[in-house]
């Protein structure tokens, strides 16, 4: 007889997982480029705010990448495969498009660094498609839960990259430099992708545009049937909808309630990044016991009870004088948060990857995750304007409120009983 303990470790270390750190990190590395070291640069060559902001909307291709991902499930490049042909091309040009920035000043070439930010975010997005379809294709359905878990960790530490070392290392090296070196962290996963083999997968055998186009979708609401469809679709747009919109002023709103960059770059970085990995990293494990509709559950509540720490951080402030008491607090608050994002991640793209097909896996997991990253990047620029009318306190009242939605559909789109 099989030992249990024998099948969950062979299910944690193996290089399948050994894979999904790559994958994870080469999916963060330029997402995290755009969103933290990018202002970061502009700012400190001193482009105004407003510029910043704009240069935001460089990031749809996140959105949209539904539109070009089935012609993906059907075209292979360079011989290397659907899958692998793909995240190869991808990476080589963000590998070049990252360096390539560094030589530009903003002053001079602000509409050209928007161009490449731009191609950064189209072939980011391209390149999750890729490796969102392999990672599905190389799990087995049980390994599912830890195997998302390990590369959205993965994801995560590599924000260290362009969020930590390459903002230390313009203190004393030019901005070509560092966006060099910041360029060659792509390198691991060119490797990753020419060493490993492209996944056992089920390759259409038609290229007609209705196969390629139509299919994807079609077969989603075939199997699924309407009903069910509309409200899984409903389920993964509003699941982190209210998580998404408490974090998205969260350095505002620490700022405001009396704490210095200091405090907020120190305490945040450190409370909120390893919380969220173990987060992830235990509700994978985790999952491959309790399954992944009853980790939703689980996490989920975790999830909407973190938001009211905002909550009770903006009640006690905001603080005249920060001192141990406070940066207590705000650490609790920022860890607790973290963990309960960590864990409803890890079983949310668990439950995406179950949802797709084999056959469409690239298509149906970029409309899946392009409807999840909605609230991130459109709904999210009006929580400024929502907390300009409401106040912090009611705010955050308001973010927890949004997220119960999402856990109501659970009833139907997974069932606490049913153990998947």
């Amino acid at each position: 007889m099989n030992n249990p303990q024998n099948s969950i470790f062979k299910t944690i270390f193996n290089t399948k997982m050994l894979i999904c750190i790559f994958t994870g990190f080469a999916s963060g590395l330029p997402f995290y480029l755009l969103i933290q070291l990018l202002p970061a640069w502009l700012a400190s060559e001193d482009i105004n705010i407003k510029t910043i902001g704009i240069l935001s909307l460089t990031q749809m291709p996140y959105i949209f990448k539904f539109l070009w991902a089935p012609f993906m499930d059907n075209i292979s490049l360079l011989k290397l495969g659907r899958r692998r042909g793909w995240m190869f091309i991808s990476q080589l040009v963000l590998l070049f498009s990252i360096a390539i920035l560094g030589i530009l000043s903003p002053t001079l070439n602000i509409w050209l660094i928007a161009n490449i930010c731009f191609i950064i975010a189209l072939f980011s997005a391209t390149q999750d498609i890729a490796l969102d379809a392999f990672r599905r294709e190389l799990l087995l359905d049980n390994e599912l839960g830890l195997g998302n878990s390990i590369h959205t960790n993965a994801y995560r530490i590599a924000g260290l990259v362009p969020g930590s070392l390459s903002l230390i290392l313009s203190s004393y090296l030019p901005w070509n430099s560092v966006f060099l070196i910041t360029a060659l962290f792509m390198l691991p996963a060119i490797i990753m992708t020419l060493l490993v083999k492209e996944p056992i997968n089920q390759i259409p055998k038609t290229h007609s545009l209705d196969e390629i186009i139509i299919k994807p979708f079609s077969e989603f609401i075939t199997r699924q049937g309407v009903k069910s469809a509309v409200l899984i679709l409903a389920f993964i747009f509003l699941y982190k909808l209210g998580d998404s919109m408490a974090t998205s002023l969260a350095t505002p709103f620490y700022l405001n309630m009396g704490f210095s960059r200091f405090d907020v770059g120190w305490i945040a970085k450190n409370a909120s990044l390893w919380p969220s990995v173990l987060g992830a990293l235990f509700g994978g494990i985790l999952m491959i016991k309790i399954g992944i509709n009853r980790a939703l559950w689980c996490f989920g509540f975790v999830q909407v009870i973190s938001i009211l720490g905002f909550a009770w951080l903006s009640i006690e402030g905001p603080f005249d004088e920060i001192n141990t008491h406070q940066k207590i607090l705000l650490a609790l608050v920022i860890g607790f948060e973290a963990l309960g994002v960590g864990l409803g991640s890890a079983a949310f793209v668990a439950f995406i990857a179950k949802t797709t097909n084999p056959l469409y896996t690239a298509t149906q997991f970029a409309l899946f995750t392009s409807i999840a990253s909605i609230p991130r990047t459109l709904i999210n620029s009006t929580t400024g304007i929502m907390v300009d009318y409401l106040g912090w306190t009611s705010f955050f009242g308001l973010c927890t409120m949004l997220a119960i939605p999402g856990m109501v559909l659970l009833l139907k789109v997974a069932p606490w009983n049913l153990k998947s």
